[in-house]
């Protein structure tokens, strides 16, 4: 069976022997949604790239201490978010990186029926508006929202107490409400 016919699961076996045709197989699969999770969390694209690149080293690298190989996913996903928050709250100079590139790269290679051109419209107007939010409500907001993760899972993330991280996803979403009310009242 070729490599791109296996799953995950093979492929991460493949791995964990040093099959640099399996590590080439999973980073295809994976580094587009790896570096807009990077990109939404540190607002800069060549450091999402750097954060996507050592993200997959350290998976590759790491890979003998992952338990269940079925998990690869989302193991990789939660080595990205943490690395991409450990580099932004390191530097604390950031450059910020409008949505439209973002929705850019997560939307190259699909194509836009008219049917659909509403819904973009709305999305990149959210997207737009969380990005003007403060760091700490976009961060949780992009995590609770976009990244699915829940209450619990964010405030280890983050390194907050749970209730913390319920009243910040609480105060960011009403305050994403007011300021895309503002929006569209213009």
């Amino acid at each position: 069976m070729s490599l791109p016919n296996q799953n995950t699961e093979a492929l991460a076996k493949l791995c964990k022997s040093g099959n640099q045709n399996a590590q080439l197989e999973i980073y295809n699969r994976y580094y587009k949604a790896m570096y807009n999770i990077s990109l939404r969390i540190v607002n800069d694209c060549y450091e999402a790239e750097n954060i996507m690149q050592d993200s997959f080293l350290t998976a590759f690298t790491k890979l003998g201490e992952l338990k269940d190989l079925k998990t690869f996913g989302a193991w990789l996903k939660r080595i990205v978010i943490n690395n991409s928050i450990y580099h932004y709250k390191k530097n604390s100079k950031y450059q910020n990186v409008p949505f439209d590139n973002v929705l850019y790269k997560v939307e190259e290679n699909q194509s836009i029926g008219s049917d659909n051109d509403f819904a973009s419209l709305k999305a990149q107007q959210v997207l737009k508006v969380m990005n003007n939010l403060k760091d700490n409500y976009r961060i949780a907001l992009t995590l609770n929202l976009i990244e699915g993760y829940d209450y619990e899972e964010i405030s280890d993330i983050m390194n907050i107490t749970y209730a913390n991280c319920r009243t910040t996803i609480s105060r960011a979403k009403e305050s994403l409400r007011t300021k895309l009310q503002l929006t569209t009242e213009y």
